[in-house]
C-alpha cells in the first residue's frame, strides 16, 4: 500500500490579485477586499487530473485534515484511493496548524506529501520534517503562492498530477532541490532577499517541476538594458499606446532609465511620457484598461531558471486582465544572460482555456537588444 499525505494551506496566494507580494500575515485583509480563494480550487484540478490519469488506485490511501487543510477540496465520489482524516481543521490556520497536521502525517507513516501553498508553506513543513528526522520524505507542491522560487514545485495544478502518477508507476527518481523564500515585510517595500532555507527531496522531472528560480545577474549587460531602452522609448512610447510595465529588475531598471518611477516587484504603467500607475492590482489594471482607448503593449521578462512569464509573481495579471490585454500584445524582454537558463517561456494563467489560447499560439516574440527580436517557445504545462 502506497500512503500519501494531503495538506492543503487554505491562505495560499489570496494577496496575488490584490498586488499584497504575498499572503503571509494577510488573509483576513485579502479577503475583506474580496480576494477568491486560490489554494482549494487548485486542489481538486489536481486531483480531478490525476483521477483522469492513474488507473491503479486499489493500493493508494490518503492522510489529511478535516476541513479546510484537507477534505474541503476533495471533490465528492472521485476515486483515487481511500481517504483517511487524522486531524481536525482550524476555522483560522496558522503555522501551528500545519506543524500539527505534517507531524501526524509523519506518524501516518506516509511515503510522499502532497501540499498545496507557496515557499512560506513549504518552508513550515520542511522544518518539522527536518525536526523530526524524516528529511528524506519527498515533497510535491502545487503552485498556489504568489511568489513560488522553490524547486519543490510542479508547474502547474495538473503538472503535480502528472508527476504524482509518474512517482507512483516508478518512472521518477527523488532528487534534492532548494527551498528559497523572500522576506515577505522586505519585498513589500521593494527590497528583494531570497535565503535559501534548506533542501528538500522532490520527484525529478524537467518536463512536470518548475525547478528553484535563479536570481541572474551578469556584468557588461549596461549598454544591452540602454539599448533595450532606446528600443522601447523610440518605438512603444507613443502618446495614444498603454505601456503596463512587468514585474523584475531587468524592466524596473529600463522604465526608471526612460524616466519612470518603477516598482521592481509591481506592476506598473505609462501612457506616453506619464506614468498612470505604481504597484497595480488586478482591479486597477482593468479599470485602467477598460478607459483606455488606444494601443496597449504588456511587457514582462522571464523569471531567471524556471522561465515563468506569466504565473508567479505577477498575479495580478488576472485571466481578464490577460483578456483586456490580448495575447498579440504581450512583449518579452530578456537579456542575454537569462536567455542562458531560458529556453522556453513558461505560461499558467490559472485558467484552462486562456492557456490553451497561448498553447495554440506556441511562440512569443522577446526582445533582447535594440531594434533585436527572437521568438521562443511556449510551454504550458
Amino acid at each position: 500500500m502506497v500512503r500519501l499525505g494531503l495538506l492543503v494551506n487554505p491562505d495560499a496566494g489570496l494577496g496575488g490579485r490584490l498586488g499584497l507580494k504575498g499572503s503571509d500575515g494577510q488573509a483576513e485583509y485579502a479577503r475583506s477586499k474580496g480576494a477568491n480563494d486560490r489554494s482549494g480550487p487548485r486542489v481538486k484540478d489536481t486531483l480531478e487530473h490525476f483521477a483522469n490519469l492513474h488507473r491503479e488506485i486499489s493500493d493508494i490511501t490518503w492522510f489529511t485534515s478535516e476541513g479546510r487543510m484537507g477534505t474541503d477540496w476533495v471533490p465528492k465520489n472521485i476515486q483515487i484511493g481511500d481517504f483517511i482524516t487524522i486531524h481536525q481543521s482550524s476555522n483560522i490556520t496558522t503555522v501551528s496548524d500545519t506543524s500539527e497536521l505534517v507531524t501526524s502525517l509523519i506518524e501516518s507513516n506516509i511515503d510522499l506529501l502532497v501540499y498545496a501553498g507557496g515557499d512560506g508553506t513549504t518552508r513550515d513543513i520542511i522544518s518539522v520534517l527536518e525536526s523530526l528526522g524524516k528529511s528524506e520524505i519527498p515533497v510535491i507542491g502545487i503552485p498556489c503562492g504568489v511568489k513560488m522560487h522553490s524547486g519543490c514545485f510542479a508547474s502547474s495544478p495538473k503538472a503535480g498530477a502528472e508527476v504524482l502518477s509518474a512517482w507512483l508507476n516508478g518512472d521518477l527518481l527523488v532528487s534534492s532541490t532548494e527551498v528559497l523564500d523572500l522576506d515577505e515585510e522586505k519585498y513589500r517595500n521593494g527590497e528583494w532577499v531570497v535565503r535559501l532555507y534548506a533542501e528538500a527531496k522532490t520527484p525529478a522531472s524537467p518536463r512536470w517541476m518548475q525547478g528553484a528560480k535563479m536570481r541572474v545577474e551578469a556584468t557588461g549587460e549596461e549598454e544591452i538594458i540602454e539599448g533595450l531602452a532606446d528600443h522601447i522609448r523610440e518605438l512603444l512610447v507613443t502618446d495614444n499606446r498603454l505601456i503596463i510595465w512587468g514585474s523584475g529588475g531587468t524592466l524596473r531598471t529600463i522604465s526608471n532609465m526612460i524616466g519612470f518611477q518603477g516598482t521592481v516587484l509591481g506592476i506598473d504603467a505609462s501612457i506616453g511620457s506619464q506614468q498612470v500607475g505604481t504597484d497595480l492590482n488586478e482591479k486597477q489594471l482593468l479599470n485602467l484598461l477598460s478607459t483606455h482607448t488606444g494601443e496597449v503593449t504588456l511587457l514582462l521578462s522571464p523569471m531567471g531558471g524556471q522561465g515563468f512569464l506569466i504565473g508567479r509573481g505577477n498575479l495580478q495579471l488576472s485571466p481578464d486582465v490577460l483578456r483586456k490585454i490580448d495575447i498579440v500584445n504581450i512583449l518579452g524582454v530578456v537579456t542575454p544572460a537569462k536567455l542562458l537558463s531560458v529556453r522556453r517561456l513558461r505560461i499558467e494563467t490559472g485558467d484552462v482555456y486562456l492557456d490553451q489560447k497561448f498553447a495554440e499560439k506556441k511562440y512569443l516574440k522577446v526582445l533582447q537588444g535594440y531594434r533585436t527580436t527572437r521568438v521562443l517557445p511556449i510551454s504550458v504545462d
